[in-house]
């Protein structure tokens, strides 16, 4: 449960914001006694998992609003996986739930970097109590990593690197957008630049093109149909399941509901978290209900509007239905066998008495002309066949020093710069290590060191 602290004073009189800043932790020593010298963190250290890391959870003071620092408080949730304080620092963001297994982002083990993952707030622990949701926006978000990068740069002092993937790869780049100083550079991945919610065509562009091979594209395209033309014997095996797991629908009022939003995710999701190659394994449009089901889940997951799995979203579909904005793709080959296609927006995933208004792009397109006319030292990376790459962050005249790589055939990854082409990759590799500080390996052009764990978070999003 997140813990709400009211204008919680030290004994000098300081906010704990003032206090943060006002006793910087020894330089020296055993990392566990710096930490913990930081004023408004918490440190519980746990069993690595990870040979040559220390591993540490954190939880750090945040201002609900920061304009408003002696105000409320809440408690944002940190992992730390600590090599050496003397080496780079990775800031990693998922955008959603801080991962609960040690892992290395890809950055972090190109560089053999010490790596901090940090929850988004008002994502579950890490939520105000009676939250006021107008403090889920970017800037307020943003701030919050600020703090973070200043509270721990008295320990790690040398470079750092910010970074994520999908929401989290967004959320590291508003983070250099408004705090462009925190980090010396920035490798972001598979992020959707949505700096017109009103013009979603590229969405539709990229499902008429998505891949090499014509024959899959359509397969998926007919089975998303095939769905929705079964939908009483689907129903039927939905409700059951929903029976036997607990899964209620009281957010998108119906079964019916939900598994329509489910089926219009279809396409986007096999694009999403899969590989052309397997669409040899998809079965075909006249098998059998159970066959077709099958897929259904493991490609759509009819669960997914469940309220038990919005829940865990509802700070997500918040922001992109006041901020981010969201896909708007059509649905030509399912249009005439759809009920409810006017319901998939974030509105429909969010509780009636959280309060929603769509900023009609400002936040979005400040972030796109920052990024065009100021990006430094940033890499934006994308799979060719990921749909959230429909709309990527663009450079301009402006940017130096930064580059956008497609990593051909790949998906909604967190890991690409393995799989760019060889010249593509000895650049993106040298400019980290020189970013991070680090002296450049000759191997390390040809070969990408093989992470220790993955994100979690990074292989479940929101269907929307």
């Amino acid at each position: 449960m997140s813990l709400l602290l009211a204008g919680g004073l030290t004994a000098s009189g300081l906010g704990l914001a003032g206090a943060a800043h006002a006793a910087a932790p020894a330089a020296s020593g055993d990392i566990l006694a710096q930490l913990k010298a930081i004023p408004g963190m918490t440190v519980q250290e746990k069993s690595s998992t990870l040979p040559g890391y220390r591993w540490f959870w954190l939880t750090y003071k945040q201002p609900v609003d920061h304009r408003k620092p002696r105000g409320k408080w809440f408690e944002q949730r940190i992992m730390l996986e600590h090599r050496d304080a003397s080496a780079p620092m990775v800031e990693y963001t998922s955008g959603y739930n801080t991962p609960e297994t040690m892992f290395q982002s890809e950055p972090t083990a190109l560089l053999k970097a010490n790596q901090i993952s940090v929850e988004y707030r008002y994502f579950t622990p890490s939520r105000p109590t009676a939250a006021n949701w107008k403090y889920d926006n970017i800037w307020q978000a943003a701030t919050d990593e600020h703090r973070i990068v200043k509270a721990l740069k008295p320990i790690y002092k040398a470079k750092w690197i910010n970074t994520g993937g999908s929401k989290g790869g967004m959320t590291a780049t508003y983070h250099k957008r408004f705090y462009p100083n925190d980090v010396d550079g920035s490798v972001v991945y598979v992020a959707p630049n949505d700096y017109n919610n009103n013009h979603d065509k590229a969405y539709d562009r990229f499902f008429q093109t998505v891949g090499t091979d014509p024959q899959c594209r359509a397969h998926v395209k007919d089975l998303a149909r095939e769905i929705l033309k079964r939908r009483t014997a689907m129903e039927t095996r939905l409700t059951a399941d929903a029976k036997a797991n607990g899964w209620t629908f009281s957010i998108l009022k119906t079964v019916d509901r939900a598994f329509e939003n489910s089926v219009m995710d279809f396409e986007w999701g096999f694009w999403q978290y899969h590989l052309q190659a397997e669409c040899a394994s998809l079965p075909a449009t006249n098998a059998s209900d159970d066959a077709i089901y099958k897929v259904f889940m493991d490609i759509a997951d009819g669960s997914s509007y469940a309220d038990q799995n919005l829940a865990a979203y509802i700070p997500y579909y918040y922001q992109a239905g006041t901020q981010l904005g969201w896909p708007s793709p059509k649905f030509p080959n399912l249009h005439d066998l759809l009920r409810y296609e006017s319901s998939y927006v974030p509105r429909t995933y969010v509780p009636r008495d959280i309060q929603m208004k769509f900023d009609n792009g400002k936040a979005m397109r400040d972030i796109d002309a920052w990024v065009r006319g100021n990006a430094n030292h940033m890499l934006f990376l994308y799979g060719a066949n990921d749909p959230w790459g429909s709309k990527p962050f663009r450079l301009g005249k402006g940017s130096r020093d930064s580059a956008v790589y497609v990593a051909p055939g790949m998906n909604h990854s967190g890991r690409l710069i393995a799989k760019l082409p060889d010249a593509q990759r000895a650049k993106a590799i040298a400019d980290l290590q020189r970013w991070a500080g680090v002296t450049p390996s000759m191997r390390a052009a040809n070969v990408v060191p093989t992470p220790m764990g993955e994100d979690p978070t990074l292989a479940k999003r929101p269907p929307l």
